[in-house]
């Protein structure tokens, strides 16, 4: 089934997204690898593609997992959260209809 992770960020964490980039990325690659991953990317904090300074305010991520616990604990070990760039995250189950 799909799912959808929805991470706020906290305030000025645009430092500590750049440091650990990388390896969240990375896990990205491995979900698009294995071909469960619909779409993910940052929500720019400003209307801009590159919104500079500004940074982001979040992040959405649609995956294939097989339940609801596993998608969770796949966000749980997300490094942004480990580096404290995420204060929020929920995590839903997602119907494509398109």
């Amino acid at each position: 089934m799909l799912y959808i992770i929805f991470a706020e960020d906290n305030a000025d964490s645009l430092e500590k997204r750049n440091t650990v980039r990388a390896a969240h990325l990375a896990r990205l690659q491995l979900l698009q690898d294995e071909g469960r991953l619909i779409v993910a990317g940052p929500l720019p904090a400003v209307d801009s593609n590159d919104p500079g300074n500004a940074g982001f305010s979040g992040s959405a991520i649609i995956a294939e997992f097989q339940s609801l616990e596993q998608a969770k604990a796949w966000a749980d070990a997300d490094p942004y959260i480990a580096a404290g760039v995420y204060r929020e995250v929920t995590v839903r189950p997602f119907k494509r209809v398109f």
